[in-house]
């Protein structure tokens, strides 16, 4: 099997989806008989260096850096041209346009997302149903059940659909860092007990809910770090005394912040599934749950698909404060109960590996390619009414917000309604 991943994106790059792509396509091309990454870079760089980042060979995509929308055309336009397109077996890729492309090409195709795009832009749905129907589109790997969901209410055939979880990379815990050291490294008192968040600081993540808590837990330290600049939470989290803002921290500096907690958190909240719709199973729970640290998330419906509460970790209800805040106080008083969450955790992130996650998807892959292509699915006629209502509803919602994502409506409801006494 030789695959040709393509990747639309400029590397490097911190952003979550160059590492899902590039550590799947990393991993996955040492199980296949020949690999390529197709991805757009300056015409003068030194391929032999992008090759030593990406961890495979590269194929320079005829495609401009600037604008990014001009860039993700040009990559979809032009890979059809490629010699190395007709000597793959596939293409692997995240982005539909490219997808359609391919399959013009008469390529087959591997497309692996996190987004529910049938719930979050209406419109699509019909050209979805036909572009996962063709006969050369093999598979979509959701990142989520709830994801798979909901192709699977679109009609795409079951067997186009697999859920398979991202990851996270073990070496980053080869030299764990005892809680004290790391404390003293960040210069925080010994004894002092921490809230730590790491990933990107906005008001897309809930994290209002974190400040909210250090007001109320006084004696708690909360760290969030993966700050841009001066935005809503940083503003919010000004004249806190217990909460510090460190910037945006790469990979290799992240290690102190981590093994400096005595819980992880992920703000449990629905805002970034509900009403953003940017974030599903955050890829950070995954490195979370190999820390050796209790984990603290909210109780969403994707989330509890690898969190159990009470096993792994410790699940609140979504945007409830003082669920948050009896959370936090039973993991930091708790020793017991925090440390058998943090025992269970790394048990379950063994299987939870970019290296495993590619030995499914090479399986899948296969078997996928020996299959028979089930017939294609058309789109009912009778869908149309309420397909055209979900499509106004999203209009409306652009027009609104500026967003192209609309929210899940049964979400939301849950979201507006107040909690049950």
């Amino acid at each position: 099997m030789r695959i040709l991943f393509a990747f639309e994106n400029v590397l490097p790059s911190a952003e979550a989806d160059a590492e899902v792509f590039t550590a799947t396509a990393r991993y996955l091309s040492r199980l296949v008989d020949g690999a390529a990454l197709h991805l757009p870079f300056d015409k003068g760089a030194d391929p032999t260096a992008i090759e030593a980042l990406a961890g495979l060979a590269v194929v320079r995509a005829r495609a401009p850096l600037n604008p990014a929308a001009l860039r993700h055309v040009a990559c979809g336009l032009t890979i059809a041209r490629r010699p190395e397109v007709r000597a793959a077996d596939l293409i692997y890729t995240r982005n539909l346009w490219v997808a359609w492309n391919a399959l013009r090409a008469g390529q087959r195709v591997a497309f692996d997302h996190y987004r529910p795009w049938p719930d979050q832009i209406p419109p699509l749905q019909p050209w979805l149903l036909r572009l996962m129907s063709h006969p050369h589109f093999l598979v979509h790997i959701c990142h989520s059940d709830y994801t798979r969901g909901k192709y699977l209410a679109l009609g795409v055939p079951a067997e186009k659909l697999a859920c398979i979880h991202n990851g996270f990379e073990p070496a980053r815990f080869a030299a764990p860092i005892p809680a004290a050291a790391a404390k003293a490294l960040l210069g925080i008192p010994p004894g002092r007990k921490t809230v730590v968040y790491t990933g990107r600081i906005n008001h897309k993540k809930g994290l209002h809910l974190m400040v909210e808590a250090a007001r109320r837990l006084s004696d708690l330290l909360f760290i969030l770090v993966g700050s841009y600049g001066e935005g809503p939470i940083e503003a919010m989290a000004r004249g806190v005394p217990n909460v510090r803002v460190v910037p945006f921290q790469p990979e290799a500096a992240l290690a102190p912040y981590v093994f400096a907690a005595d819980v992880l958190m992920i703000p449990p909240s629905l805002q970034p599934l509900a009403t953003f719709g940017s974030t599903v199973l955050p890829l950070k729970l995954f490195f979370y749950l190999a820390s050796g640290r209790p984990v603290l998330a909210g109780e969403t419906p994707e989330v509890r698909e690898v969190l159990q509460h009470g096993r792994n970790a410790w699940l609140c209800p979504p945007d409830r404060i003082e669920a948050l805040v009896e959370g936090l106080t039973r993991l930091t008083t708790d020793a017991d109960l925090a440390a058998r969450l943090a025992t269970s955790a790394g048990e379950d992130s063994r299987g939870l590996t970019w290296a495993s996650r590619a030995g499914r998807i090479a399986a899948l892959l296969e078997r996928r390619l020996a299959a028979t292509p089930p017939a294609p699915v058309r789109w009912d006629p009778a869908r149309s009414a309420g397909w055209r209502g979900q499509s106004a509803r999203w209009l409306l919602h652009l027009l609104r917000t500026r967003s192209w994502v609309m929210p899940p409506e049964r979400l939301v409801q849950a979201q507006a309604r107040p909690p049950a006494e």
